[in-house]
């Protein structure tokens, strides 16, 4: 793939007083990416003066796009950018956590790996509670799904277009990380988890996860497993296998010096 358009999605949800500052920092880190980019900020269900704000940083910035929805949600915001997207290579994330080092980082991993799926692994969770229930929500999905991942709502997540199955996500609600981590096991997408060290600031807001909205999601992450049923996993084709089998190599070699 050469000089592959990157489409980075960027949900936004009354966030007017900070977005302009995300984009600022987001598209001078930007400049260093190997490769063409458009930045998609989808507003969605904001009461606030986000969607002013945005608009007016299209005039800023040539690589900005602006999407408006009426309706509120996480997986809303994510499979409207995604339809919009016009890149080859995809990418989502939480706009008020991910900082322009992380995007940056990720997004250099999908263009020199461009067979895999590249996802956020955050390392430092605040607090004892929140790391004890992440952990929780881990284990529960691992079991129910058969993952293989450490981080189901980790973002960014960035992937090739042509993993198509990604495009056609159903969730419209904080669920979509889980889906979309599910696909790739039932399709045999392979993914790369990046440590991340560095995820516990915001740049405004603060977060919605209390105990009652855990237990909700431990009870929702049940239920999907009942809707979703994925068929036995698929079998890699011989590219996947060549991709698993340059990794396998690669961990062996920093092992042996």
């Amino acid at each position: 793939m050469t000089d592959p358009l990157v489409s980075i999605i960027l949900p936004v949800y009354n966030q007017a007083d900070h977005i302009a500052d995300v984009v600022r920092q987001h598209e001078e880190i930007l400049s260093r990416l190997p490769a063409r980019h458009e930045t998609l900020l989808v507003v969605n269900g904001s009461r606030d003066a986000s969607l002013k704000v945005c608009q007016a940083l299209v005039n800023v910035y040539p690589a900005v796009r602006v999407i408006e929805s009426a309706r509120g949600g996480w997986g809303v915001a994510v499979k409207l950018g995604l339809s919009e997207a016009r890149g080859e290579v995809l990418c989502f994330t939480n706009s008020a956590r991910t900082s322009p080092q992380d995007l940056l980082l990720l997004l250099l991993y999908a263009v020199t790996y461009p067979n895999v799926v590249v996802t956020a692994n955050r390392k430092n969770r605040p607090g004892w509670q929140r790391k004890l229930g992440t952990l929780l929500y881990t284990f529960e999905c691992r079991f129910l799904f058969n993952l293989s991942t450490w981080d189901i709502n980790g973002t960014p997540k960035v992937f090739p277009r042509r993993f198509d199955e990604l495009l056609s996500l159903k969730c419209e609600d904080y669920l979509i990380d889980l889906e979309f981590m599910a696909v790739c096991r039932r399709e045999g997408y392979p993914i790369i988890e990046v440590p991340i060290f560095a995820s516990n600031s915001r740049y405004g807001g603060k977060s919605t996860t209390t105990l009652r909205v855990a237990l909700k999601l431990y009870w929702d992450a049940y239920r999907f497993r009942r809707k979703f049923a994925p068929p036995p996993m698929a079998t890699p084709s011989a590219e996947k296998q060549e991709v698993l089998q340059a990794r396998v190599l690669t961990t062996r070699s920093s092992c042996d010096r």
